[in-house]
């Protein structure tokens, strides 16, 4: 249901607001919203010990604005017999020109919210794409220590990169290879770069000769 805040700049404006607030952090629910900005621009400054429940939360917006707009400012003066936004606010109570917290969505608002679903699907779909590789590890020679050979390989991690089952295999004169597992996000990981920068470079090197790819499968 639609709430109506009348004369925000009287008294009695002021203690209709402050009544509202009593046990409320914010106008609607737990978080600032765009109500809490609404009314913020009716209220002309913070009412102090008056009213301390519209205080309270002045303060806190006016916090949480200051966070989003860090740039110190300069100061800003107007002349005349009353100050625009002053002098707009009281034409508007004149008026009854009542706030509507429930107001309609603005075009940019709309653009806005596309962009951001149509960000999300995009980033989903890209995040969705995986392969399965089987990955030959070759030791040196037969006097490599196989096991540690493994928890080299293992020991590289990065985001979309899972390993999985491994087993040796023999290739001959005594000397077995790692057959290993992994899974990756196509999009986060790069197998080439995964053998070239990270399990055939140092330490990794001191177990690793080479790394082949056995198969590559698109899951």
């Amino acid at each position: 249901m639609a709430v109506t805040f009348s004369n925000l700049h009287t008294e009695s404006g002021l203690k209709a607001l402050n009544d509202f607030l009593s046990g409320k952090s914010y106008i609607s629910g737990n978080k600032l919203t765009k109500d809490d900005i609404k009314v913020y621009a009716a209220v002309l400054k913070n009412p102090g010990d008056s009213f301390p429940n519209v205080s309270q939360w002045y303060n806190s917006v006016s916090s949480q604005l200051a966070a989003s707009f860090p740039c110190k400012a300069v100061g800003v003066g107007f002349g005349g017999k009353a100050a625009p936004a002053e002098s707009a606010k009281a034409e508007a109570a004149d008026d009854d020109d009542d706030l509507d917290l429930f107001g309609d969505e603005t075009e940019e608002d709309k653009k806005a919210a596309e962009e951001r679903e149509a960000a999300k699907k995009s980033a989903k779909k890209k995040e969705s794409g995986k392969s399965s590789v089987l990955m030959d590890v070759k030791p040196w020679d037969d006097e490599t220590d196989m096991k540690k050979l493994e928890e080299a390989v293992r020991s590289v991690e990065m985001p979309g990169l899972l390993w999985g089952a491994s087993k040796l295999v023999a290739v001959g004169y005594g000397i077995k290879k790692l057959q290993i597992m992994l899974t990756i996000v196509d999009d986060l990981v790069s197998v080439d770069t995964l053998i070239e920068e990270y399990l055939t470079t140092e330490p990794r090197n001191e177990y690793i000769q080479s790394c082949d790819i056995v198969a590559f499968n698109k899951i």
